[in-house]
C-alpha cells in the first residue's frame, strides 16, 4: 500500500509539469489562470491644459470686434483686415489700390492682442502702426508724377471748309500734402475707406470761348461766313481782292476795331500821291473797319455797294456798310478769320 501511495504522487507530479511546459510554451504565465472576483480602476497620469483665455466680450482692435475670441483667432482676423489694399481714386477711370507693406506700414499684432486680453468688456483698443514716412512720400511722388498734365489749349481749324473747334483742357497737378495725409490717417485707423485724390492745376491760356466766333471767307465765291463756334449763324456777300491785289489765303485773327475809321492811302502804286480821307459818305472804308493781322487788310463797310459780289478790292474783304456795322457789334478783337480759296 505505501509502494502505490509513492506511485500515485509520483504521477500526480509527471502530471503537472507536463501541463507547465504546455503553459510556458503558449506565452502564457500562470497568473494568467488567476481570476478574483474583485474589479478596479487604474490613473493613466495624463495632464489636460486649460483651454486659452478669450478677450472679454465687447472689445475692439481699431474697430474689429474681437470679444469672445482666443488670441490667435483675433491676431487672423486683425491682420486679414490690415494687409487689405487702400483704395485711391482720381476719377472713376483713374484708381489705384496699394499694399500697406507698399507704404511703409508696419503693425503691431502682439501690443494690441496684449492690451485687448487686459481689457474692460466693451472697450477699445488701437492697433499700434509704424508708418515709414519716406516711403509713404516717395509712393506720393510718383502717383504725383503718374496724373501729372499740362494744360492744354483749346483750338480751332477747318474741315470740309468749316471750322472744328476742340475743347481746352486744364491742367491737373496732385494735392501731395492732402493725399500724404489722407493715407497716414487711413493706416493708423486701420480704415480702408477709398481715399480721393485731390488735384488742382492751371487753366489753358486759351479756352474754348476764344472761337465763339469764327469768320471763314471763301475767295472763290465772295462770301464770308461767321460761325458761333461750330455752327453757322450767318452768311454775307463781300467783294475780295482783283488778280493784282488778292486777298491773302491763310489764318488771321481781328486785331483791332475802329468805328468811323480814317482812310489813309497804303504803301501802295495804286494808292500814290492820294490824301487820307476823314469818317463820312465818301470813306471807302464805311463807317466800321475790322483789321487783320494780316498787313493792310481788313474787314469793312463800303460806299460802293455795287462791288460786292466781286473780285474787285485791293485785297480788303468789302461788305454792306449796314452788314460791317452788325459784325463789328458782334464780334470782338481776337476772333479766328479763316480765308480760302473757294
Amino acid at each position: 500500500m505505501r509502494r502505490l501511495g509513492y506511485a500515485v504522487v509520483a504521477l500526480a507530479c509527471a502530471a503537472a509539469g507536463a501541463l507547465a511546459s504546455v503553459v510556458l510554451a503558449g506565452g502564457v504565465g500562470a497568473a494568467g489562470f488567476l481570476t478574483t472576483s474583485t474589479t478596479g480602476t487604474t490613473s493613466t497620469g495624463t495632464t489636460t491644459n486649460p483651454p486659452p483665455a478669450l478677450i472679454p466680450p465687447g472689445v475692439t482692435i481699431s474697430g474689429i470686434p474681437v470679444g469672445g475670441l482666443t488670441p490667435d483667432e483675433a491676431r487672423t482676423i486683425v491682420q486679414e483686415r490690415f494687409e487689405l489694399s487702400l483704395p485711391l481714386a482720381l476719377d472713376r477711370k483713374h484708381r489705384l489700390a496699394p499694399p500697406p507693406s507698399a507704404l511703409g506700414a508696419v503693425p503691431h499684432y502682439d501690443e494690441a492682442l496684449a492690451k485687448a486680453q487686459s481689457a474692460q468688456p466693451g472697450q477699445a483698443v488701437t492697433l499700434p502702426v509704424l508708418i515709414d514716412g519716406a516711403l509713404v512720400r516717395a509712393y506720393v511722388q510718383r502717383v504725383a508724377r503718374r496724373f501729372y498734365r499740362k494744360p492744354v489749349d483749346a483750338q480751332v481749324f477747318l474741315r470740309k471748309l468749316k471750322p472744328v473747334v476742340v475743347p481746352d483742357r486744364p491742367g491737373l497737378v496732385v494735392n501731395r500734402p492732402a493725399l500724404t495725409q489722407a493715407i497716414v490717417s487711413r493706416l493708423r485707423a486701420t480704415s480702408r475707406a477709398q481715399v480721393r485724390i485731390r488735384h488742382g492745376g492751371s487753366q489753358a491760356a486759351v479756352g474754348v470761348k476764344a472761337f465763339r466766333s469764327v469768320i471763314v471767307v471763301r475767295r472763290g465765291s465772295n462770301r464770308l461766313y461767321l460761325y458761333r463756334y461750330d455752327h453757322l449763324r450767318r452768311s454775307f456777300g463781300v467783294a475780295t481782292g482783283q488778280s493784282t491785289y488778292p486777298t491773302p489765303l491763310g489764318r488771321f485773327t481781328i486785331q483791332v476795331k475802329w468805328r468811323n475809321p480814317w482812310w489813309y492811302p497804303p504803301n501802295s502804286k495804286w494808292a500814290k500821291g492820294q490824301k487820307p480821307i476823314p469818317p463820312g459818305p465818301n470813306n471807302p472804308l464805311g463807317t466800321r473797319w475790322m483789321g487783320l493781322t494780316a498787313p493792310g487788310v481788313g474787314i469793312h463797310g463800303t460806299p460802293n455797294p455795287a462791288s460786292i459780289g466781286y473780285s474787285v478790292s485791293h485785297g480788303c474783304i468789302r461788305m454792306y456798310i449796314s452788314d460791317a456795322e452788325w459784325l463789328f457789334n458782334t464780334v470782338d478783337v481776337g476772333t479766328t478769320v479763316f480765308i480760302v480759296s473757294r
